[in-house]
């Protein structure tokens, strides 16, 4: 994992660009395009590490919701995502 703000946000900035460029190719295959996809994802999980661990903020991508998902399951999702952050909050108030 990055151990520095702009180190990791540099390594979010180049998987974006990767995975622009892998889903304009006609060619690509459906395995590449995965994997480019997955290291977005690993890219953000580590900069919202590295966000946090540095400022203590919370993950600027939390409330995204995948579009492949109905409403009825983010509204779920986001209800549990509510009460996990109201949990933590109560716990660090005390």
């Amino acid at each position: 994992m990055a151990k520095k703000t702009k180190t990791a946000l540099k390594e979010l900035v180049k998987a974006l660009e990767k995975h622009v460029e892998v889903l304009d190719d006609p060619k690509s295959t459906r395995g590449k395009r995965d994997r480019a996809t997955a290291r977005v994802r690993s890219a953000a999980i580590a900069y919202s590490s590295v966000l946090h661990s540095r400022t203590g903020s919370e993950s600027p991508f939390l409330d995204i919701p995948d579009p492949g998902l109905d409403a009825q399951t983010v509204a779920s999702l986001k209800a549990e995502k509510d009460a996990l952050v109201a949990k933590r909050s109560s716990k660090h108030s005390s």
